[in-house]
């Protein structure tokens, strides 16, 4: 089956109606305490716009109340907000809920799914960095895959930027079965695509124990001998086809500024943030129709 193209139409800000419908099932709410001062649905929206446009927090464009002609909230409260969310698991569950929208749209082409990886500067340090020497900055790298229609379809492994990506490969196949069997997705027989450098033996072993077949550029750098023995499986325009489907997801990844480059010192902020993009991705289908 031939791949979908993607309609690029990435959400930035949700409608009162994909917010309840997409967001708000997925987010913690506290029976204690005080509620917040303005509704959940706006808070969402302030962190997806520091997502999008990259702003500083204390530069966020708070909306003044029409009473007091101040903010209607400070921009601690909302970081404080997205970071309840993030350590609740709430992007996650965001996350997995629109892969199970995907399938249930029938929108999901895992014939075929492609894998890479992405490396992020660090300008401020933090924790999970490393010094990357081929791009010859510090940062950090993550692992995804997509299917055929750019939808990321399992949560991405993260690693420090000197991490070599073929040690990455079996750790990032772990919550793609996962997910696979969550939402009970046969991946039986799906084509793995993979650039060279993730040629290795272990990994095509790995790929082939959980039931789908290899399709990895082989790199020259192992080929110091003759192979004997049956050439190994790989179709060119499988793997031709990344340049339409991982690579401009990581593309689409970009249009998120505050993801281009990492001034998060807390990983798992950083990371909740891509998670969150990643969603939206995926969500696209669905909320420009809600929007039409």
């Amino acid at each position: 089956m031939s791949y979908i193209p993607a309609n690029p139409a990435i959400p930035v800000r949700f409608t009162e109606e994909q917010f309840q419908r997409h967001a708000l099932p997925h987010l913690p709410i506290g029976t204690r305490g005080p509620k917040p001062k303005i509704p959940l649905f706006d808070i969402f929206n302030y962190v997806l716009f520091v997502l999008h446009s990259g702003i500083q927090w204390f530069n966020l464009p708070i909306r003044l109340d029409p009473v007091t002609g101040l903010r209607e909230i400070s921009y601690q409260r909302v970081y404080a907000h997205m970071k309840r969310w993030i350590e609740a698991g709430a992007f996650i569950k965001i996350f997995v809920s629109s892969i199970k929208d995907l399938n249930d749209a029938n929108l999901l082409l895992l014939d075929v799914i492609h894998g890479d990886g992405t490396c992020t500067v660090a300008k401020n340090g933090g924790d999970n960095i490393g010094r990357n020497g081929h791009k010859h900055h510090k940062g950090d790298k993550v692992v995804a895959f997509c299917d055929r229609n750019c939808n990321v379809i399992a949560p991405f492994i993260s690693a420090p930027g000197n991490t070599n990506e073929i040690k990455l490969l079996p750790n990032a196949l772990h919550p793609l079965k996962q997910i696979a069997k969550a939402l009970g997705l046969d991946l039986s027989g799906t084509i793995v695509s993979l650039d060279a450098g993730y040629d290795s033996r272990a990994n095509r072993k790995e790929i082939f124990n959980a039931n789908m077949i290899p399709n990895i550029k082989e790199n020259p750098r192992n080929s110091k001998s003759i192979k004997r023995g049956r050439p190994r499986l790989y179709q060119e325009s499988i793997f031709e086809e990344r340049f339409d489907t991982i690579e401009r997801v990581f593309a689409w990844e970009d249009k998120f500024r505050k993801l281009v480059t990492r001034y998060e010192r807390r990983s798992i902020i950083h990371y909740g943030f891509k998670i969150l993009a990643y969603a939206l991705i995926n969500l696209r289908h669905f909320c420009k129709k809600m929007s039409s």
